[in-house]
């Protein structure tokens, strides 16, 4: 007899949609695994509906605010049923795309280990300094402020899916970015742009023995890898995994880079504290493995990556979520 798990979706966020063809495809997996799957929202009585079903195990299938924030997390704690995941605290940090440069500086002092990832140098700006402090008049600082100058990245400093993801050529165009990223958001990053090979590296497992999944190459066809090019198949072409001559034409030169990428990854992973699984999505430049942000709840969609990347792996989406719900039994 397989387990009861909550299988929890949709929520409030702007990436609700996505969230419930996530949470549809779980279902469809935990089901072909073997187990009762119990379906729910993320309402004003899904507590009620926990405390009545008491599920073994939930999973959580919310993308973007209160399901990678925390919120989801702190809440399923308090009512002591396990999830599959990392913890709130840890969802709490990885949720501030700012927090990476602290939280990698923190883990190499304790672990003295050399360094793999890299991520972009920018500032992190919040929405009541551009409205009450005037901070939209220094703009022009932004030049000087971010190494490189221009094109910039401008994005929130939470969120998925690309929403509010913007490249900034010169300061003309930066307010409107910047207001567009506000919109989403009450805190701004501005960074580096990062030109390279777009990829994502899905890792399963905790501490030492978690490990990573062949990485997945992302090429867009608009430039852009945005919300749109994430939901139409159409306007990207997917590699899993990465094809070796878009890391180098020496076939032993990209078996070494592609390693080095995943284990950039995994620093990453390790460094937050990250558990069962995510996904740390990353640009090769040439030089270095960039890191642009970490994902606690990966998109379980037909086109998302995870399950491409399992795909790659040899794995199947049911075996994979079969084994991650099963070790809370």
């Amino acid at each position: 007899m397989g387990l009861k798990v909550a299988v929890l979706m949709g929520g409030s966020s702007f990436e609700r949609e996505i969230s419930l063809e996530s949470g549809k495809n779980v279902c469809a997996a935990l089901e072909e695994a073997g187990h009762r799957v119990v379906p729910l929202d993320t309402t004003c009585s899904l507590v009620p509906t926990l405390r009545s079903e008491k599920p073994d195990v939930a999973y959580i299938a919310l993308h973007g605010k209160h399901g990678e924030d925390g919120t989801i997390q702190s809440l399923l704690e308090f009512l002591g049923i396990p999830f599959v995941g990392s913890p709130a605290y840890v969802c709490r940090s990885t949720w501030n795309k700012d927090s990476l440069h602290s939280t990698m500086a923190t883990y190499r002092a304790i672990t003295g280990e050399a360094p793999i990832a890299s991520w972009p140098q920018g500032i992190c700006i919040a929405r009541d300094a551009f409205k009450d402090m005037g901070a939209a008049t220094a703009l022009d600082l932004v030049e000087d402020r971010v190494i490189g100058g221009y094109p910039v990245a401008v994005k929130p400093a939470h969120g998925g899916s690309a929403l509010g993801v913007h490249r900034v050529d010169k300061v003309e165009d930066l307010g409107e970015a910047i207001l567009d990223a506000l919109s989403f958001d009450e805190h701004v990053v501005i960074e580096q742009w990062v030109e390279g090979v777009e990829l994502a590296v899905s890792v399963l497992g905790s501490g030492w023995d978690a490990y990573a999944l062949p990485p997945v190459e992302i090429v867009s066809k608009k430039g852009l890898f945005d919300t749109e090019a994430r939901i139409n198949p159409d306007l990207v072409d997917y590699f899993a995994p990465v094809r070796m001559e878009s890391l180098s034409h020496d076939e032993a030169e990209a078996q070494a880079i592609r390693a080095e990428i995943e284990r950039a990854a995994l620093e990453v992973y390790r460094a937050y504290g990250l558990r069962d699984m995510a996904r740390i999505d990353l640009i090769w430049d040439g030089a270095q493995a960039r890191v642009m942000e970490t994902n606690v709840s990966p998109g379980m969609t037909e086109l998302s990556l995870f399950p491409q990347a399992c795909k790659a792996a040899g794995l199947t989406l049911s075996s994979v979520l079969d084994r991650l719900v099963s070790q809370y039994a």
